[in-house]
């Protein structure tokens, strides 16, 4: 069965500051789409989608400094793309997913405390790497993913996993002792409503931990406009500041804000560093066509990517 887009038939929304909630903004990064409507399908919403370079227009708020998109397709096309999306190629970078997971955990539990069966959630869990990992380290931990494939394949896996967004789910106030959110917030079509649910469903004292890029990084900055986070995909981009603020809003104390990289195969960054340098990515191949460097996880921190400590008090 053929699935069709659900941007097929979308429309263009026009977008206020989902922050301070004003409507005076400056480009700040012109769109690189051929056109604006019915641009996206569901392929450009994998997690592993190659099109950097690709977005409608960016731009920034002049009152609080938060850098969106603005027009984009309406939330619920966003939301029905997350659905339907289904990635395999995710699969082939479990193993280095799994060290990333394992050391964002371990930084995790250094203001959690250890699991002792206490209940966690990870939103946009995708295939329940993550949750697995919890659950090893001795957490109740459940999962929460839009994605009907994704979520199939974590259940079928034995992980405790539900199909939706967190207003569909409806979870019970104070039910959880942590939440995660590894590289969720930037798809969010309204970050701050989705953090005020997280802040009712946590438990007094609970902890939260966002990760997201960092849009004013000296790296985001050097690269200006050839930035590779500036997909299709993501419809926010936060700072530091930023970050701060929008948990704050949601009711959370911000503990701290550092930047925390990830483990890449090296076969995998060719097809990050393509889109930009086709030289240098056949390179890189041919380099992994004959050695075993590929069987080698890269350590990858580039100072662009953070993660916010958080906790409801």
């Amino acid at each position: 069965m053929k699935i069709e887009s659900a941007s097929n038939t979308a429309i263009l929304e026009h977008v206020i500051c989902n922050l301070c909630c004003e409507d005076d903004t400056f480009l700040r990064f012109p769109s690189t789409l051929e056109e604006l409507v019915d641009s996206a399908s569901w392929e450009a919403f994998r997690c592993t989608h190659p099109g950097y370079g690709i977005h409608p227009p960016i731009v920034q708020c002049k009152h609080c400094g938060l850098v969106y998109t603005d027009p984009r397709p309406r939330r619920d096309a966003i939301k029905r793309n997350y659905e339907i999306v289904e990635d395999p190629l995710y699969l082939q970078e479990r193993s280095a997913r799994e060290l990333t997971f394992e050391k964002h955990l371990h930084s995790f539990e250094k203001f959690t405390g250890p699991a002792q069966g206490r209940r966690l959630l990870d939103v946009g869990a995708y295939l329940g790497v993550f949750v697995e990992i919890a659950n090893n380290h001795g957490w109740d931990a459940w999962g929460l993913e839009p994605s009907f494939w994704a979520s199939n394949y974590a259940r079928e896996r034995g992980l405790n996993m539900t199909q939706g967004t967190l207003e569909e789910a409806n979870f019970l106030s104070s039910s959880f002792d942590a939440i995660t959110m590894w590289d969720v917030i930037e798809h969010l079509g309204d970050p701050l409503r989705e953090m005020r649910h997280v802040h009712r469903i946590l438990k007094p004292g609970g902890w939260i931990a966002v990760h997201t890029m960092d849009v004013e990084s000296r790296f985001a900055k050097l690269m200006g406009s050839r930035w590779p986070w500036l997909m299709e995909m993501h419809v926010y981009f936060f700072s530091r500041l930023t970050l701060t603020k929008m948990l704050e809003a949601a009711g959370f104390q911000v503990v701290t804000v550092r930047s925390e990289g990830r483990y890449l195969r090296l076969k995998y960054l060719t097809t990050r560093l393509r889109p930009y340098s086709k030289f240098l990515g056949d390179v890189v191949e041919g380099i992994t066509g004959t050695t075993e460097l590929d069987k080698i996880p890269l350590r990858i921190n580039l100072g662009d990517l953070i993660t916010a400590y958080a906790r409801k008090p």
